[in-house]
C-alpha cells in the first residue's frame, strides 16, 4: 500500500475545560476523500481547523508527506513553513466564500492572486489560466473582471473552489462546502466537485452535517459526537450499516425527514 498523505495521531483540543476533539487517530491516502460529520458542536470542524493549522491543539502529531523531506508534523513546523504548504500543497474551502475571497478583487484577480503566491508572474499566464479555472467551474470568460459581490451565493462558491484548485493541492480541506446553498445549487456544486476531485486525484477531508454530501464525496466517513470519533468505516457501510447507536440515530433522523 502507498505510503499515507497525512497520518493523525492522538489529537487533542480544548477550550478551558471543554473537549473540543480528543484521541483522535486515521492516516488519510493519497486520491481518497474523507468524510466527517456530526450534528453542532460534534467536533467535527474543530478537528478539520486543527488539521489545518487554523488553531492549535494540546497535544498530537498531524503528520504530512511533504515533497522534500516526507513525513513532517505539520504542528512543529516553523510559521513561515506551514504558510507556505497552505498556498501549495494544501487548500481550504470555506462554507461562506466571503471568507475564502477577496471581495474587492476581481474573479480573475482572486484566482490569479494564488498564483502569484507561488512565483507565477507572467500576467497574460495568470490571466489565461484564471478564465481556464473560471471555466472548469461553470462562470463565464465576461465574468473574469467582475468581483465576487456581484456574483451569487452558488457562483462565489465556485470562484472560491477555483481559487483554491488552480496551484494543483495535494490536499484539499472543506468546511460545509456547500451548507447554506439552495439545494438545486448544492446538487450542481456537488457534482463539480466530485468531478474535479476525480479527474485530479485530490485528497480531501470534508466536514457535514449532511449525509448526502459524503454519501457522494466520500470514500470513508468518521463520525464525531461530543468531541470523539463514535465510528468510522468506508462511507457506505457506516450509512447502510451503522454500528454506533449514535450514528444509527443520525442515518434514521435523516430518512425521516
Amino acid at each position: 500500500m502507498s505510503t499515507p498523505l497525512l497520518q493523525v495521531r492522538d489529537l487533542h483540543k480544548f477550550y478551558g475545560d471543554r473537549l473540543g476533539c480528543g484521541d483522535v487517530n486515521f492516516d488519510l491516502y493519497p486520491g481518497e476523500v474523507l468524510g466527517i460529520v456530526g450534528e453542532s458542536g460534534s467536533g467535527k470542524s474543530t478537528l478539520l481547523n486543527c488539521l489545518a493549522g487554523h488553531l492549535a491543539p494540546e497535544r498530537g502529531q498531524v503528520l504530512f508527506d511533504t515533497r522534500d523531506q516526507g513525513l513532517v508534523d505539520t504542528l512543529t513546523m516553523s510559521e513561515p513553513r506551514r504558510r507556505l504548504l497552505a498556498r501549495t500543497d494544501w487548500a481550504f474551502v470555506h462554507q461562506h466564500a466571503r471568507d475564502g475571497l477577496r471581495m474587492n478583487v476581481s474573479a480573475g484577480g482572486n484566482v490569479g492572486e494564488r498564483l502569484m503566491a507561488v512565483g507565477d508572474r507572467h500576467y497574460g499566464n495568470i490571466r489565461a489560466q484564471a478564465i481556464d479555472w473560471l471555466d472548469r467551474v461553470e462562470i463565464t470568460a465576461d465574468r473574469v473582471d467582475d468581483r465576487p459581490s456581484a456574483f451569487s451565493g452558488g457562483m462565489q462558491q465556485r470562484l472560491q473552489i477555483a481559487r483554491n484548485l488552480v496551484t494543483g493541492p495535494r490536499l484539499v480541506f472543506m468546511d460545509e462546502p456547500t451548507g447554506g446553498l439552495d439545494v438545486s445549487v448544492q446538487a450542481r456544486l456537488l457534482d463539480l466537485l466530485r468531478g474535479l476531485v476525480r479527474e485530479m486525484g485530490l485528497s480531501a477531508i470534508i466536514v457535514t452535517h449532511d449525509l448526502a454530501v459524503v454519501r457522494l464525496l466520500a470514500d470513508r466517513l468518521m463520525v464525531m459526537k461530543s468531541g470523539h470519533v463514535v465510528e468510522s468505516g468506508l462511507t457506505d457501510q457506516v450509512l447502510d450499516d451503522p454500528q454506533h447507536a449514535y450514528t444509527q440515530l443520525l442515518v434514521s433522523s435523516v430518512l425521516q425527514v
